[in-house]
């Protein structure tokens, strides 16, 4: 509720004591590369503090001597070289942002790339149990957050802590009696920072989390913009979008909340610390035991002391933020692949028999294959049929190794296929989903995904064997045309083409089909199944079959109910033998007619 109690929907967004050092350590690890760099650019800051924290030695010297009469050059050297410290301090400062900047922007590039490409290597159980848009988030609002802290904060960030130490160092060796007067509000600072921190750390860590949440919210929406619509639910999709913004804005209302309570503090302490050590150093200066230059470079080191933990404080919900987007990015990196390559794995042969041996497989606790077991002879093609939720998309993503069986082997040519190398698993068998997906860019580039380095004359070989070539030549800018994004810009079976064509040109010695032809209108199904014909010949297919028309013009049928094998056998064989295959395709046929 709006203006209502904070609370943390989550412990685990949290970063204690033991979670900040394991990401630390995390980032200084990655970091490595950068470590010349990042040396050169703490030695240039470094000496920008030094540069700061002379001026106030400085004023001290031309107030001392200035006051035993010393005015004329002792004077004129002091202002000199305060112009001159304060003259270099500008010119390192900017050279450190750019330091800086250039070692952070090279960080966040290379760290894009290693996050991306994590996720290309994830298995399909991952992005099945997480939500597009929290990945949208890690890779946009969690990077964009670091790049923050690198533009404008981590410079800030260096200098107040290196200008702190310094500080507390200079008033020590200028005089501890006076040291000892402002060291007396050091403890209400630290447990005030300390407050500060503990609860930042959860709010940061919790508006990070709503900013996942909602745009989780927003791609879902976007996503299904058209189903939304035809049901009338704009209003509801607005109201769980508005649930969700509502969340993300209570979050940053209780940082704003924290901040407020913080900031005035640190302020007073900083305005009572100037009045104590005015008021004692004046005394001090009477009885001779400073002087007034070092009670005025006191005043100027205060400044010094107290303005860094404030700043330190107004940058510390970007390091906060950042910390948190650094936790959640390690720990997407830190997700293993549940299809990985073993050691010593081996190349598959380039053709042989699948078997498919006692797999039992399921998603969560409950098995959705039961002890199948099934030998598909080179060069066979098999459909795969069955009712709903069956298990014969399962079985047909296991044959892919897109999941591995949790009793049981896959095997192609003898060789398992957890023991078989990704790359030539990849290149071996190819899957052709229900609908054709298309990527940005041209005819040419999303047909080149079967083959990246394939030329132009390859491609067109591709599509000319599937008998395509001249229809999308026949289109404004051939095979140059944009497709635009998921391949909007063309119709539904010529994005199955596309995918057809794709698949020819990796050349697979194994096809996984879903049925390319069952969601096309008649007029473009004729050309798909065509293809489709070109395509499978000579070739290893599995089909998942949802058209018993499929299923009778393959050599084999496998029926699937109920997670178990429970027929197989040719189409005829099948149906003279009256049983599950016979009723199915008996409904299907009286289904057909009707229509």
């Amino acid at each position: 509720m709006r203006g209502g109690r904070f609370v943390a929907a989550d412990a685990e967004q949290q970063l204690d004591r033991a979670e900040t050092r394991r990401v630390m350590r995390r980032l200084a690890r990655l970091l490595r590369p950068y470590r010349r760099s990042i040396v050169v650019a703490v030695g240039v800051l470094t000496l920008q503090t030094a540069c700061l924290l002379a001026g106030p030695l400085l004023v001290r010297r031309g107030i001392d001597q200035g006051i035993r009469g010393q005015v004329g050059r002792a004077l004129d050297q002091s202002a000199v070289a305060y112009l001159v410290v304060a003259l270099v301090a500008l010119f390192l400062g900017r050279v450190s942002i750019m330091m800086v900047a250039r070692i952070g922007e090279a960080f966040l590039a290379d760290l894009r790339v290693r996050v991306f490409r994590h996720l290309m290597d994830l298995g399909l159980d991952f992005f099945e149990r997480e939500k597009t848009g929290r990945l949208v988030a890690r890779m946009t609002s969690d990077v964009d957050t670091l790049q923050e802290l690198i533009q404008m904060g981590l410079t800030a960030f260096v200098q107040n802590v290196l200008l702190f130490s310094g500080a507390l160092v200079a008033i020590l060796l200028l005089s501890w009696q006076l040291a000892l007067c402002t060291l007396v509000l050091l403890p209400p600072l630290i447990l005030g920072t300390r407050w500060f921190r503990r609860v930042a750390n959860r709010a940061y860590g919790e508006v990070r989390e709503r900013v996942g949440a909602n745009l989780a919210t927003l791609q879902e929406g976007l996503a299904g913009v058209r189903v939304v619509q035809a049901y009338g639910q704009e209003a509801t999709f607005a109201a769980r979008f508005a649930g969700t913004n509502e969340a993300f804005h209570d979050a940053n209302v209780e940082t704003a909340r924290i901040t407020v309570r913080y900031f005035p503090f640190v302020e007073y302490l900083g305005v009572i610390g100037v009045a104590v050590i005015v008021g004692v150093g004046g005394w001090f200066t009477t009885e001779g035991i400073v002087t007034v230059g070092t009670v005025a470079a006191f005043v100027l080191y205060l400044n010094n002391l107290f303005e860094p933990v404030q700043q330190l404080g107004q940058i510390y919900n970007t390091v906060q933020s950042a910390g948190a987007a650094l936790h959640k990015l390690f720990g997407l990196l830190d997700t293993p692949a549940s299809i990985a390559e073993l050691p010593g794995a081996v190349d598959l042969p380039s053709s042989g028999a699948v078997a498919v041996a006692g797999v039992s497989f399921g998603y969560a606790e409950h098995l959705v294959l039961h002890d199948v077991s099934l030998t598909i002879a080179a060069g066979e093609r098999i459909a795969l049929v069955g009712p709903t939720g069956a298990g014969k998309s399962t079985l047909a993503k296991l044959i892919a190794r897109f999941y591995d069986p949790r009793v049981g082997t896959v095997s192609v040519g003898g060789v398992d296929l957890r023991r078989a190398t990704l790359d030539s698993l990849r290149h071996r068998i190819v899957v052709v989903p229900q609908e054709g997906y298309l990527f940005t860019g041209t005819i040419l580039d999303n047909v080149r995904v079967g083959r990246p380095e394939a030329t132009d004359a390859e491609v067109e070989a591709a599509l000319a064997r599937l008998g395509v070539l001249d229809r999308f030549r026949a289109l404004p800018q051939g095979l140059t045309t944009e497709v635009r994004e998921r391949g909007s810009r063309l119709s539904a079976g010529e994005r199955q083409l596309v995918s057809l064509a794709r698949a020819a040109l990796a050349d697979p010695a194994v096809l996984v089909l879903d049925e390319a032809t069952s969601n096309l209108d008649p007029g473009t199904e004729r050309a798909v199944e065509l293809a489709l014909e070109q395509l499978t010949d000579h070739r290893t297919v599995v089909v998942v079959a949802h058209r018993l028309s499929t299923a009778a013009r393959a050599d084999r049928v496998a029926v699937v109910d109920d997670g178990r094998l429970v027929e197989l056998g040719t189409h005829a064989d099948l149906v003279a033998a009256g049983g599950a295959y016979a009723a199915l395709f008996a409904s299907w046929t009286a289904t057909s007619v009707q229509r």
